[in-house]
Parts: structure tokens; sequence; C-alpha cells
């Protein structure tokens, strides 16, 4: 049998209110599931919530998605789906996200990341992002977020 030809490269693409059950599927397999179908049509209906997604055919591989509130990008979430992490998917939409939101007027972008969560610390870290506070307690396990910030006008 003859090898099988090598998978396309992911694709960028803004997530739509059509994206929705998707994004549902994504998030429950990589995060939990942090929002209802319900919830994820009306992030994806607003304007102002930038989301992006990474697909390969008709699977969505990754999402990273934000608030523009003034001058500041709100990044809510970023999901790599379990089988595709550490390929640099996450990277990608989220610099894209950032990128989305500087072009939309945002100078600065903040998040909330949970203080055991070592690879997306270091992500974050990466990108220049820099702790800036605690909310002590702040997810449903009781574990510590750190709130982090970085400029993107550099």
């Amino acid at each position: 049998m003859p090898p099988l030809p090598p998978l396309p490269a992911p694709t960028l693409f803004r997530l739509a209110p059509e994206h929705a059950r998707a994004c549902l599927d994504l998030d429950q397999a990589a995060l939990g599931g942090i929002w209802s179908l319900a919830q994820w049509q009306r992030e994806l209906e607003e304007e102002a919530r930038p989301g992006l997604g990474l697909r390969q055919g008709e699977a969505l591989l990754a999402m990273a998605c934000g608030w523009l509130v003034l001058d500041e990008l709100h990044i809510t979430l970023v999901a790599v789906a379990p089988g595709h992490r550490r390929r640099g998917l996450g990277r990608r939409v989220l610099q894209d996200l950032m990128q989305t939101g500087l072009a939309s007027g945002a100078s600065r972008a903040t998040l909330e990341v949970a203080a055991g969560n070592g690879p997306g610390k270091g992500l974050y870290e990466a990108l220049g992002f820099r702790t800036a506070g605690i909310r002590h307690g702040y997810y449903r396990n009781g574990e510590d977020a750190l709130i982090q910030w970085v400029n993107l006008k550099r």
C-alpha cells in the first residue's frame, strides 16, 4: 500500500456563529467545557469578540478568543486539541489574535492563566506576557489565576 499523502498545513480563519458546535467540542476536549453552546453562539456573534481558529480539513485543531474593550484585548481562551499539542498551534493562533487586536486599536492584551498551568505559562511568557496580579481561588477547582499583561505595540 503506498504511503498516504501528507496532510495540508492548518489554515487560519475567523470563527463565526456557524462554528459554535466545533468550538464547543474543542472547548470540552481541551478545557473541560468552559462555555455552553448558547454561550459559544453569543460569543461568535459579537464583532467586538474576535475569535480565530486553525483547521485541517473540517477539524478545528486550535482556537483563541478575546474581547476588545477600548484599547485592550482581553483574551478569554486559548485551546488546542489534545492530540495536536506541542506543535506550535496555540502560539500561532494566539499571535494572530494579538495581531487582530492590535489592528483593531488594542495597545495591550491581558489574560488569566492557572497558576499550575506550566505549558500555558511558558507560551505566554514566550510571547511577552508578564504576571501583574493573582486572582485567588479563581477556577472551579479553587486554583489561583495569574493575571498577565503584554504590550502589543513594541
